[in-house]
């Protein structure tokens, strides 16, 4: 592929970039905008009219997508193809949920048996310990999970878990530790009663050390408690490729599901590593979530690009980010069920797609992966949406809002959705100066003190958003939503033509903390680093500063 920058396309975009006109006035010489900008797909609605493009800009857009083979990089991405070109592996978090009988080959073996096959294992272990057959050592059922993992064998789970909130059986309580930080973990061991605790460890390697060492010590906790090595067998379950390693902990080989080198850790929900959200909606909720993921896989491979809903959102993302220099993205759901949302994207696209080299190994010379950030509506607009609507940097932004609410309670949803429509009106058309003072006309302020105040509430608007709806939150439209995210990621790659699915920066930070752990350790002074590396250590080891 020729360098993006060069193409055709790329050039007609930069010429667009600088002759648009002002979103009012888009909106005020085409009445059918929104008919002709919204989509609906797998039980969501994408209103995409409230940005800066008209119909040569989206134009434009779809044929560099062409000029990228977007289309033919999807099929291999599904294909089993190894799109991973670092790592030499296929990219496969989309047979997770495959239907059965499909084929999807990895090295000429079809993966979807195997899968099924980790379903059913998940559905019995669900099973055992939601019915209260499983028993603790005491002989106690099982009341709470404490999830242990880092990265995407963390946070996937637990925004889910959170999202789908009103799914819950009621039959178990989940608390999730990540953080090496001894705080995270000993405040969730404080809720919990060793006789009833289950807990899950999820590590590709058995290894990761922020997880190792959470496990240990949540087994030191447990056997403290009066618990000998042959009871881990019945508190302990492990997500793992290191069956030995697992088992030698303790682990009963019966409770070790296992991990793949397809599927990275940001897309690995929807594998065993999902095993708190089933735990905590029960099997039928948690395969609904993977039907409603599996929906979208077939929209993303089968519609056409201009009517397909993560290539628009990607490409949308790559206009803003390469011909207006927007170097962050916000995500912003009016719904406190989707609170976590905004971090768990914020993982997948900035370790996705946070490079500087092309899949040939030429220097990135135009940007990437913007800085993913967001939170909860209403919240934001008493903070951050200040700079939204007047700062001096361009943010796109995602409105995310079901229209029927899990909790009515007077007109609250109603108020809701009207913070959430309103600030999109508002970023979109601004307030002239004009309008500000003509707002001011009826004050008793002087002649002079108004034109003052009208131009400090002047904002140009022009601030492009989508809006991203659906009737209700189910596991099915969070399945739906998170993919169409993942796809999305996935698509501004393809454009960019860097690898979406290592991450060597995240490599480094382990390697290097590694070093420096061995450091603190030692038995002499850190002097072989840089200085600040050096005295950092030396503070650490002396305890005080």
């Amino acid at each position: 592929m020729s360098r993006v920058t060069n193409t055709p396309e790329w050039q007609k975009l930069k010429e667009y970039s600088n002759n648009l006109p002002h979103m009012r006035e888009l909106f005020a010489t085409d009445s059918a905008r929104f008919n002709k900008m919204s989509l609906k797909a797998c039980g969501l609605f994408l209103d995409y009219s409230k940005n800066r493009v008209n119909e040569a800009v989206l134009s434009a857009l779809f044929g560099l997508a062409q000029q990228a083979q977007l289309p033919a990089r999807i099929k291999a991405m599904f294909a089993g193809d190894i799109i991973n070109t670092t790592e030499k592996r296929a990219v496969l978090h989309t047979a997770l949920r495959a239907p059965k009988g499909a084929v999807v080959e990895v090295d000429g073996v079809n993966v979807v048996p195997e899968v099924h096959a980790t379903l059913d294992k998940i559905e019995s272990f669900v099973a055992s310990i939601t019915s209260g057959e499983w028993r603790g050592y005491t002989g106690k059922a099982i009341t709470d999970i404490v999830s242990i993992g880092i990265g995407g064998s963390f946070l996937g789970p637990k925004i889910a878990t959170q999202a789908l909130r009103p799914y819950w059986t009621g039959k178990l309580n989940c608390h999730f530790v990540a953080n090496v930080d001894a705080t995270s973990l000993v405040e969730k061991l404080k809720l919990v009663d060793p006789e009833t605790t289950l807990f899950l460890m999820s590590s590709k390697s058995f290894g990761t050390q922020e997880t190792l060492t959470n496990t240990l010590s949540a087994r030191d906790w447990f056997l403290q408690s009066g618990a000998t090595q042959a009871d881990v067998a019945k508190h302990f379950a492990a997500v793992t490729s290191n069956v030995a390693k697992a088992t030698e902990f303790g682990i009963d080989e019966a409770n070790i599901f296992p991990m793949w080198d397809w599927v990275g850790g940001r897309y690995s929900l929807w594998s065993a590593i999902g095993l708190p959200i089933a735990l905590m909606v029960g099997m039928d909720n948690y395969r609904a979530l993977l039907d409603g993921a599996r929906e979208m896989d077939e929209h993303f491979i089968s519609a056409p690009l201009a009517e397909n809903m993560p290539v628009i959102m990607g490409m949308l993302s790559v206009w803003y980010g390469n011909f207006f220099n927007a170097q962050s993205h916000v995500v912003l759901t009016y719904d406190h069920y989707l609170r976590g949302l905004p971090a768990y994207f914020q993982q997948l696209d900035m370790e996705s797609n946070g490079k500087s080299v092309m899949l040939e190994g030429e220097t990135v010379d135009f940007s990437t992966g913007p800085v993913i950030w967001g939170g909860e509506g209403t919240n934001g607009q008493h903070a951050y949406h200040q700079l939204l609507h007047q700062g001096t940097a361009l943010i796109p932004a995602d409105f995310i809002m079901p229209l029927q609410s899990h909790n009515p309670l007077g007109e609250h949803h109603a108020q809701l959705a009207s913070n959430c429509f309103g600030q999109t009106q508002a970023l979109m058309q601004g307030r002239t100066f004009e309008e500000a003072l003509a707002e001011l006309a009826s004050s008793k302020l002087a002649e002079e003190e108004k034109t003052l105040i009208a131009r400090h509430k002047v904002m140009d608007g022009n601030k492009p958003s989508n809006t991203l709806l659906m009737d209700k939150l189910t596991p099915a439209t969070l399945g739906a939503l998170i993919a169409l995210y993942e796809h999305r990621t996935f698509v501004q790659g393809v454009i960019w033509d860097i690898n979406s699915f290592d991450q060597w920066g995240v490599e480094l930070g382990k390697t290097l903390g590694n070093d420096v752990l061995a450091r603190l350790g030692a038995d002499k002074a850190a002097t072989e680093l840089d200085s600040s590396s050096n005295a950092l250590i030396n503070l650490f080891r002396q305890g005080h500063i």
